[in-house]
């Protein structure tokens, strides 16, 4: 027996020591980057901008630290940011609800009222591959384990850079999971001689590292948290948009933690991104996790050789400061907020502010004109009259005087009234309407304070009045939430398929880690629709209600560029808005990415090209971006079927400006469509062209 005893533990000193075999089959020395491996160690370089190098020194030995040194060369000698470190994560997993309600679309979700538990992943470093895609370098580590999950760990480098991505790709076989994950860089001794954050002031922060600080949570701007050396910085930070999953409420929730002993889970002092397992304390669904699919678990990290100040502002041009950069030609529209200011403030009979805080937001994010949903659950749509005009009349009178020459902030509603499901509505002037309709009350009145008054009884008085009224109402959060099966329920009946309903909304719900994009609820709508054959529109939409400057706006929002030259006056009515809108002349994106021209054949998004004989086309796309290209997709219809051409981009590196050109045979497709996704699963979307 003690033979026996000492033979496994010699067996586990030499599996513990053996190298790790190295795959470089799939990487191509010719891209700029070098590897080499020396017993345990592995050593990758890649360009990082201009004369600079990067390197990683990945130490494959399962005792040691993975990271043994991150470190840049500017042409001076390499100096470390970070060493000694590994990566950690800590998934949560939880019970998804596919039951009740919409399947996997599922909004309605309180996943932490349930049974959960969070594990550590553990890195079993028994294997690893160097890939080379385009631009990017890909270490593969396996493999990556927690109960009931398996995989695989991911470093993906991109030159042109000083920044890679780390993930722990694992799957789980069970049905109906939910999960959440924190992640960081984690030391058995502190790698930083100072950590550093901007506060929701936006105000640089800086403390002191001590090996025995107790893990704390923090409240961040630009969801960065920094380490700092002698010789230069790291951050860590999530994906802006991916990372968090939809909730009622953007409230900045410390998403950032630095210190010793996180959550008991982590061992060592570390850096990194956390979640809060009550997000908001309303409905709080996390990410999907369905049976099989690659969750990818991770987050960013940028290495610097200058200061933590220098670094943050690195960070901060990957998002454009937080704001939507202006683009010659367009306007900036951002839809459906909660906000309640009327109800809440002005009729509650609090002090009004001459700027209200919700104001400043949209204006600091580069929010032209903001489209209202007021209301919603504080007001009296259906009457008495003498409440709901009062409300109409100070809503009207607060968008007019909060609006000014560089923004418009629109009246608007999210009604749950006669056609099914919520929608919103979008008039393109003050309108004052009741929605309720007693027996001999006429559709329109006049009143003789508040002038001509609508009274709205069912889908076809609501028809009516859009058309007076030239307005548009349009599903939101379609497929999901309170529109659970529309508008699919009514998609035949007339006020739907006229010209005054655009069609929905899109937003990044719900949320799962293993898809390419986000909101593939409402593209698939859009598809659709583009299938049944009718021209409809799909914008973005926030679906937010309290809008405040601490709050994580930037993460939870979206926008429409939408082509106009300038903006109207509120006093003249802003039809122009809704023409456009109407009309398909915008694009929708979460910011990183901006699209100033696209055309097929010379044929823009909402119009419609005859397309020649052969059905060839050039699809022509100008293209800006922060984070490195992922991939474009085309996708097309011919009223039955949806087809996609995916168009790689991973030879891109970050901060490009570029026009492509791609030909596309559209044989037989009666529209078609294009999408552009970065590495960080940001995005911009068209409108359709159709097609004849």
């Amino acid at each position: 027996m003690k033979q026996l005893l000492l033979a496994i533990l010699l067996l586990n000193v030499i599996v513990t020591r053996a190298q790790v075999p190295v795959d470089l089959t799939q990487f191509n020395k010719t891209n700029g980057a070098d590897v080499q491996v020396k017993a345990n160690l592995l050593s990758v370089q890649w360009p990082a901008g201009g004369n600079s190098k990067a390197r990683l020194l990945l130490n494959m030995g399962n005792e040691a630290p993975l990271f043994q040194s991150i470190a840049l060369n500017n042409g001076n000698g390499w100096k470390e940011t970070g060493s000694n470190i590994d990566p950690m994560f800590v998934l949560t997993v939880g019970k998804r609800d596919l039951v009740s309600q919409n399947g996997w679309n599922i909004f309605f979700d309180k996943v932490p009222l349930k049974p959960h538990a969070s594990y550590r992943t553990e890195l079993h470093k028994t294997t690893a591959a160097a890939v080379s895609e385009g631009a990017h370098t890909i270490i593969r580590i396996g493999a990556v384990t927690a109960p009931g999950f398996s995989g695989t760990l991911e470093i993906t480098l991109y030159h042109g850079s000083p920044l890679f991505n780390v993930a722990a790709v694992i799957s789980t076989a069970t049905d109906s999971t939910a999960i959440l994950y924190d992640a960081g860089l984690v030391g058995t001794t502190p790698a930083w001689q100072h950590i550093a954050w901007s506060n929701t002031g936006d105000s640089l922060q800086k403390a002191d590292v001590h090996a025995s600080d107790t893990s704390t949570n923090l409240a961040v701007k630009y969801r960065t948290i920094i380490g700092e050396t002698t010789e230069g910085s790291l951050a860590v930070f999530p994906a802006p948009h991916q990372y968090f999953y939809p909730l009622d409420e953007a409230f900045n929730l410390r998403f950032t933690w630095y210190g010793t002993q996180y959550r008991n889970l982590l061992n060592g002092y570390g850096i990194g991104i956390r979640q809060e397992l009550e997000g908001d304390h309303r409905f709080v669904p996390w990410f999907n996790a369905p049976p099989h699919t690659a969750q990818r678990l991770n987050f960013f990290c940028l290495a610097s050789t200058g200061t933590a100040t220098q670094l943050l502002s690195a960070v901060k041009a990957f998002t454009h400061e937080d704001r939507y950069p202006s683009l010659p030609g367009y306007k900036t529209m951002s839809s459906h907020f909660h906000n309640e200011f009327v109800t809440r403030v002005v009729m509650a009979g609090k002090p009004v502010p001459a700027v209200p805080g919700f104001v400043k937001v949209f204006k600091r994010t580069g929010i032209d004109i903001v489209h209202l949903a007021e209301f919603h659950g504080t007001g009296h749509p259906t009457g008495p009259d003498s409440l709901r005009l009062q409300e109409l009349h100070h809503l009207f009178e607060q968008c007019q005087r909060l609006s000014s020459p560089g923004f418009l902030l629109l009246p608007g509603e999210e009604p749950n009234q006669f056609l099914g499901g919520h929608w919103l509505a979008f008039f393109p002037r003050p309108v004052y309407w009741v929605m309720s309709r007693k027996p001999g009350v006429p559709l329109v009145s006049n009143d003789a304070v508040y002038g001509k008054v609508y009274h709205t009884g069912n889908a076809a008085d609501m028809e009516q009045l859009l058309q007076t009224e030239n307005g548009l109402a349009w599903t939101a959060h379609p497929r999901t939430k309170g529109s659970t099966g529309f508008p699919d329920a009514y998609k035949n009946e007339p006020f739907f398929t006229g010209d005054h309903f655009l069609g929905g909304a899109w937003k990044s719900l719900p949320a799962d880690l293993s898809q390419p994009r986000l909101g593939k609820r409402v593209f698939d709508l859009m598809d659709d629709m583009n299938n049944w054959g009718l021209h409809k529109k799909i914008l973005a939409e926030a679906d937010l209600f309290t809008i405040e400057p601490e709050n994580e706006m930037y993460a939870h929002l979206n926008v429409n560029y939408l082509q106009l030259k300038s903006l109207p006056r509120f006093t003249g009515g802003w039809q122009p808005v809704l023409d456009v809108l109407q009309k398909g002349h915008f694009f929708s994106t979460t910011g990183e990415i901006v699209l100033p021209a696209f055309s097929i054949n010379h044929t823009g998004a909402g119009d419609t090209l005859a397309l020649p004989a052969n059905g060839k086309t050039t699809v022509t796309a100008h293209i800006r971006w922060t984070f490195p290209l992922q991939f474009a997709e085309i996708i097309s219809g011919d009223g039955k079927q949806v087809y996609r051409e995916r168009i790689t981009l991973n030879q891109t590196h970050a901060f490009g400006d570029q026009t492509f050109q791609w030909p596309v045979s559209l044989a037989g497709r009666k529209w078609a469509r294009l999408e552009v996704w970065d590495v960080a699963v940001n995005g911009a979307f068209t409108q359709t062209v159709y097609l004849r």
